[in-house]
């Protein structure tokens, strides 16, 4: 999986097609994603004998990893993640991967190390 907690994704099918939110947990096992503010389902719940309130509560549900796209914090794009393996200061291979945009050919994480 190469997105991760805190990415900003455009939602590209289902009811909230078009909106934009950061990622705020990821299910690798069942490969989907919990977008804050997106995909809002409501719920009604009794009043619990500790003094719990009840009434309508709203979460998020689970998007696919399919109906959404990463946006570039460089050019603010839909786009795809490529990835590139870094070198070390000798030339070889080994150094790590880092994320990049394939429209922009920017990195996109700002930790690590530097293109």
């Amino acid at each position: 999986m190469r997105l991760k907690i805190g990415d900003t994704v455009l939602i590209t099918a289902g009811k909230d097609k078009g909106r934009t939110g950061k990622i705020d947990k990821l299910s690798k096992k069942e490969n989907k994603v919990v977008v804050s503010g997106v995909n809002i389902y409501k719920r009604a719940r009794k009043a619990g004998p500790n003094g719990e309130a009840g009434g309508l509560i709203e979460f998020s549900r689970p998007l696919p990893l399919a109906n959404i796209a990463l946006v570039c914090p460089h050019c603010k794009k839909q786009t795809r993640i490529g990835l590139q393996i870094l070198k070390n200061g000798s030339g070889r291979l080994g150094a790590g991967k880092v994320r990049i945009c394939k429209k922009c050919k920017r990195q996109i994480d700002t930790k690590g190390a530097k293109l």
